[in-house]
């Protein structure tokens, strides 16, 4: 049987999370506080509206996804667990440590599944370019560097909570290595909270990564690159298709006691179409079916939010 998947919360994001579920054959009910709203995406989609209470309590649903203000992630996900279904929760899981972990918790002691809803990881040019990590492009990895700078999306978080946590988890997922020192710097500028912040982290591999994050910049950059012994890789978001990955050969070595370079032009990687969300998607309905780990799952979920309560602590 396929996956019966509700979603819970259905505010900007989480209509797309309804349209998506919906042309996978696998959306089976919304709940939302809107009654309006609520009435009229249950219209739109052909599937009913329910109450929180009476979602959980459903045997017709499998799974859910919860779409809500962050405060509320943690309390309604494990409602979903403890009602024996699986659930994906939208970045980040909760604001603190102790409540992701009592959530990561729950998902284990349940035997049910948790995802957290990293859309980054399931980017097309995102895979393409940790496959080329991973079978060697750039030679041995050692850094990384993630850009995401903009104007805007004051939404009650900071930058580093709202902007930080898609690029923490390629990071990660890149890194290979989940043991990590963090050091961040972050400044107040036009707002009441952190509006700017740099981040460094250093793995027990070896690996470095900086991630640079800003809600006051007057231009858009959406950038991650890799740099290895034998070459570098550049993801930019918002370059057109066909050019949003990019090798560089260029490489760096030893001369006695100085050090030369040789600049390469980038070589544009074709990657194969694809929307993150329904990619994303796809994923939790197969895990679901199959009772697969997710990619981007609890254990992951868990230091995503630790390391971002150390990059900024909430009061």
């Amino acid at each position: 049987m396929s996956a019966r998947i509700a979603v819970i919360g259905c505010g900007q994001w989480g209509q797309n999370h309804v349209r998506t579920l919906s042309s996978l054959g696998a959306l089976a009910a919304i709940s939302d506080n809107d009654p309006v709203r609520a009435e009229h995406l249950s219209n739109q989609y052909g599937v009913p509206q329910l109450s929180l209470e009476a979602l959980l309590a459903s045997d017709q649903i499998d799974a859910a996804t919860v779409a809500l203000p962050p405060y509320l992630h943690g309390t309604v996900a494990r409602q979903v667990l403890s009602s024996g279904k699986d659930v994906l929760i939208e970045k980040p899981i909760a604001l603190d440590p102790l409540d992701a972990a009592e959530t990561v918790e729950l998902a284990k002691s349940s035997g049910q599944l948790l995802m957290v809803g990293h859309v980054l990881r399931f980017h097309p040019v995102y895979e393409a370019l940790a496959q080329q990590v991973a079978e060697g492009r750039i030679g041995e990895l050692r850094h990384i560097v993630a850009t995401r700078l903009g104007l805007g999306r004051f939404l009650g978080m900071d930058a580093v909570w709202d902007l930080a946590p898609h690029d923490l988890s390629m990071v990660l997922d890149l890194a290979g290595s989940h043991t990590v020192t963090m050091k961040s710097m972050r400044s107040t500028i036009l707002s009441n909270e952190t509006d700017v912040a740099d981040i460094r982290l250093t793995f027990d591999n070896g690996i470095t990564a900086e991630i640079h994050v800003s809600r006051i910049s007057p231009f858009r950059d959406r950038r991650l690159s890799v740099i290895g012994t034998e070459g570098m890789l550049t993801f930019d978001d918002l370059l057109p298709d066909g050019q949003k990955l990019a090798f560089y050969g260029h490489r760096v070595w030893a001369e006695g006691s100085q050090h030369a370079f040789h600049h390469a032009d980038p070589v544009y990687l074709d990657v194969p179409p694809g929307l993150p969300l329904t990619r994303e998607m796809e994923h939790f309905i197969h895990c679901v079916e199959t009772r697969s780990m997710p990619r981007t799952g609890a254990e992951e979920a868990a230091l995503v939010v630790a390391l971002l309560s150390t990059a900024s602590p909430r009061a």
